[in-house]
């Protein structure tokens, strides 16, 4: 199959606009909850519909009194946390835009995003957002207004726009149809200069009426959710605005250090996170059964569970999986599940693949991850697997309102209600990704005879080794990254004779597996990279990764670098993709070391050849 489409569960209107969901839901549910907030004491304060709906009007009026006028951008940096939203709805309702920042982002990034955008104002969180947009302030003669969140500008705002009426606030909230501009969102982007993508509000009210509607027993009523992912991005801001449409309580939690606590006591219906989080519940659990003695108890039981969904999909389960599946049910999978707040039935998952096996293990503790596929050109979905709908390994059928086509390159184009329309001030860029109403992707894919997408790499990642091989790196960087030992790992080898990868540990996981491996747990990185049983347990995440390619798709050699990867260092986007480019070229002696017959470092390690049969692609 080249192309399905999903019909319209939701009929578009022209005249809608994300202000409407608001208003909408606080008429239908005013004194249900539509948020909650840290009480101070380690629980969570209630925030009904009938109350966010007065905050947001309160803070649009205080816009408005300082001077925001309909059609213009404000930049926000700010963590995620309640306030996010309430400025994003404010700022609609006063008839103006936001423009997010990420965070994280340096001077220059958000001097990049204000200036080309036009912003005339910016809120921040914190003193350290403050410092760098400070340090570019005078770059940005058009920005008239600064304020910060953490100073308590939000309510001084509110408390200043009394004598804004009700009538101009309801004027300027209706101003904005389908066509006009909701926001301008600046790609964090792997390779190049971010680019605005401008999404309408049509984009933000059609995907979520019509992702309501197919989502239904997600985002049923009772339902909530704990954000943590950043919602500078397009993903969770998506998923804020579908909430309040569909009435779904919302908590927030931007530390996620202290993400298991926050589970613990929010205990959300469902969750919104990309496979490193889900690798990382898995690999934490593992690595505590270990220290306890009982990894063998845990390993047994993953695979057990992982049998057990098989099973499920191939429509019988024999009754001796059956007595071993509820024996674990018992002793590991219920304890687990407590530890993420009891109540979690699905987990909504993107950004990157989810192995096949975290997919099986984690629907046999009844959470079942919905696995999905979108860009912030798509309004974050194109395409979710769904309760009815459903299949692991794949990222769903196309959402209601949304056409998927794979090229005759096998580039996946989408075609719907939730393409954006274009980039901001940028022809010659639109012009190169929306042909026709069809917006090209960059990544590769498959679609099956029922009508699921399975991306299978990126269009400009393909490596071609000097023996013509087509290699997706992907399809060996995920299931190495999998391991609780492994950061991240980047995959080389274009025009070389073979193909190598550079990895690097988690600074995190790595004191726990030391510890549990008998080794001093305080071991430095750079002594760590080095260590005979660190590079033996790299090497055996790579052997499985090898285990599922041909050979001469293998990693034949691999380098543990003695640094992290991190978005400071930018070789990492804001979401935590790897800037492939960046690390190629700061990382290019040790890429040459792989093509070396006598490496400059110890770290370097060559693959065995695996026994006769082992590879059978």
């Amino acid at each position: 199959m080249n192309e399905h489409t999903t019909p319209l569960a939701v009929e578009p209107d022209p005249a809608a606009n994300a202000t409407d969901l608001l208003v909408e839901r606080a008429a239908l549910t005013p004194d249900a909850a539509l948020f909650a907030v840290p009480d101070g004491v380690g629980g969570w304060r209630d925030v009904t519909a009938g109350d966010f709906l007065a905050q947001v009007r309160a803070l649009a009026k205080g816009l408005v009194a300082a001077g925001v006028e309909p059609g213009e951008k404000i930049g926000l940096m700010c963590r995620t946390r309640y306030e996010w939203t309430l400025v994003d709805f404010a700022t609609w309702f006063a008839g103006a835009l936001l423009v997010p920042v990420y965070e994280t982002s340096a001077p220059s990034q958000v001097h990049w995003n204000l200036s080309d955008s036009g912003a005339t104002a910016v809120i921040v969180e914190t003193a350290d957002h403050f410092a760098k947009f400070d340090e570019v302030h005078p770059e940005l003669p058009d920005v008239r207004h600064v304020w910060q969140i953490d100073l308590g500008d939000l309510e001084k705002l509110a408390a200043s726009g009394g004598g804004v009426p009700d009538e101009e606030i309801e004027r300027r909230r209706r101003l904005a149809t389908a066509a006009d501009v909701a926001t301008i969102i600046y790609t964090s982007g792997t390779t190049g200069r971010p680019k605005g993508c401008v999404l309408t509000h049509g984009n933000f009210v059609e995907t979520s009426r019509n992702a309501a509607v197919a989502m239904g027993d997600v985002v049923a009523p009772g339902s909530s959710t704990l954000l943590f992912v950043t919602t500078a991005h397009v993903f969770a801001r998506f998923i804020a605005v579908l909430s309040v449409h569909a009435g779904v309580k919302v908590g927030h939690q931007a530390d996620t250090k202290q993400l298991l606590p926050s589970l613990a006591s929010f205990r959300p219906t469902f969750l919104l996170a990309v496979p490193r989080v889900f690798e990382k519940v898995y690999n934490s659990a593992e690595q505590k059964a270990e220290a306890g003695g009982k990894g063998g108890v845990f390993r047994r039981a993953a695979a057990v569970a992982v049998a057990h969904s098989k099973a499920l999909d191939a429509g019988e389960v024999p009754l001796g999986l059956k007595l071993r599946f509820a024996l674990f049910d018992r002793l590991v999978y219920s304890k687990l599940k407590k530890a993420m707040g009891g109540r979690i039935r699905y987990a909504v998952s993107g950004s990157a693949p989810l192995g096949t096996r975290l997919g099986h293990f984690f629907r046999s503790l009844d959470i079942r991850v919905l696995e999905g596929y979108g860009l912030t050109e798509t309004t974050a979905p194109a395409t979710v697997n769904l309760v009815s709908r459903f299949k692991i390994g794949t990222v769903g059928p196309a959402l209601p309102g949304v056409s998927v086509r794979i090229d005759d390159d096998g580039e996946v184009l989408v075609r719907g209600e939730n393409v954006f329309a274009g980039y901001w001030r940028d022809e010659a860029a639109t012009a190169e990704v929306l042909r026709d109403g069809w917006f090209r992707t960059g990544d590769l894919g498959s679609l099956d005879d029922e009508g699921y997408l399975t991306i299978t790499g990126r269009k400009k990642e393909i490596i071609v080794t000097a023996g013509g091989k087509n290699v997706a790196p992907a399809a060996l960087e995920d299931p190495i990254r999998a391991n609780p030992l492994v950061g991240q790992v980047v995959v080389v080898g274009d025009q070389k004779p073979f193909v190598s990868a550079l990895v690097t540990l988690d600074a995190e996981m790595l004191p726990v597996w030391l510890n549990n491996a008998g080794e001093a747990a305080d071991m430095p990185l750079a002594e760590a990279a080095r260590h005979p049983k660190v590079l033996a347990e790299v090497q055996r995440a790579v052997d499985v990764a090898n285990d599922a390619v041909s050979r001469a798709e293998s990693i034949r050699k691999f380098v543990v670098l003695p640094v992290e990867l991190t978005e400071a260092a930018g070789h990492l986007t804001p979401k935590m993709s790897v800037k492939r480019a960046v690390v190629v070229r700061d990382f290019a002696q040790e890429i040459a070391d792989l093509y070396t017959v006598f490496p400059t470092t110890e770290s370097v390690r060559t693959v065995p050849d695996a026994p006769t049969g082992r590879r059978s692609r």
